[in-house]
Parts: C-alpha cells; structure tokens; sequence
C-alpha cells in the first residue's frame, strides 16, 4: 500500500516538473559516498574526519514549490564514534530565465552522534542552472542553527551534475562551514 502511493504521487508530480528552467530537474534521487574534513566540532579542535553514506531525494509538488530529503550516516576516525543525519523541507525555485532558477529552501535538521542527538533548521538561497544539456550547476549560500548550546553557522553549498542522459547523471557537492567542509559525490535518477 505504501509503495503504491508513494508511486502514484511520484507520477502526479512529473507534470511540475517543467515549471523549472531547461535541462533542470526536482524530481530525481540519489545515493552515494560523502565525507567531512573537520577542523573543529564545537569546542574541540583537531576533531577526526568521517566519511560514510548517502542518500536524498527531491520531487516536484507544485509548478514552483519541491518537497526534499536527505539521510547520511557517517563514522569518524579514531574511533570518535558515528553521526546520522538528515534532514527534511520544502523549496522554491522561480525560473529567472530559460536555464537559471532562484531557489529558496527551508528545512527541519536532524544530528544524531553517539552520546547526543540534536535538532535543527536550516534555511538556503541560491541559484541552480542548466548550463549545457549535459551539465547543470548549483551554488547556494545557507544557515543552520541547532538546539542545546550549538552555535549557528553560516554555510555555502556549491554541486554539479554531468547528466549522461535525460535519465542518469553523477551529482557531486561540497559544503563549506566554519570549522569543517562536507563533500558528496554519487550517482543521481532524474525523473
């Protein structure tokens, strides 16, 4: 029951899908390898790298608006422990010209470490573009805020994705926060 539904508001969305600008889709998933150098965590410094894995995911509800999602589990080095994470919101993107959208975003955060877990939001404007048929770019500048004594940060997101066809593409992002820098890079299903 749950996976025809899921698969019956997958198919309502397609139709929004062509409110965005040329070679630009809100309707794909995604999956692969993402890690974070860390300079610091919090108060400590020289903190351990992790790396791990991902999944998200983004689908179209509307002609402008796009529902996304986000789950990655990372272990750190040294036996520092582990950290899952993910996040849920709504988006906006308005076509600026025929290959360049606005986009605003909005979304509920979620940090679970081994010995804490805390809760968040975050909130990122930005611009994502289909440069060519076969690739498309996208820069965002964002902040973050966690509940329990976590300061707030601001952040930049900077991805692109070579498209091998309308279908399948290789999608790679960096994040750059004080402190530390998160990367991702894995396979991606526009649909």
């Amino acid at each position: 029951m749950k996976r025809s539904l899921l698969a019956l508001t997958l198919l309502a969305a397609l139709p929004f899908a062509a409110s965005a600008a040329d070679n630009v889709s809100y309707n794909y998933i995604e999956g692969g390898y993402i890690g974070t150098n860390t300079d610091k965590i919090g108060g400590f410094n020289d903190a351990p790298d992790s790396d791990g894995w991902a999944v998200g995911g983004s689908g179209a509800i509307a002609p402008n608006f796009h529902l996304f999602g986000n789950y990655s589990s990372q272990e750190f080095d040294h036996n520092f422990g582990d950290v899952d994470r993910w996040r849920l919101g709504v988006g906006y993107n308005h076509e600026i010209n025929s290959s360049v959208d606005l986009l605003t975003r909005v979304a509920y955060e979620k940090a679970e470490f081994d010995s804490i877990d805390l809760d968040g939001w975050s909130v990122e404007a930005g611009v994502r573009a289909g440069l060519t048929p076969n690739l498309e770019a996208y820069a965002l500048a964002g902040y973050e805020d966690y509940d329990q004594g976590v300061d707030g940060e601001f952040y930049g997101r900077l991805g692109a994705q070579v498209k091998f066809n309308q279908t399948w593409g290789i999608n790679g992002e960096v994040k750059f926060v004080d402190g530390y820098t998160e990367y991702f890079v894995g396979p991606r299903v526009s649909f």
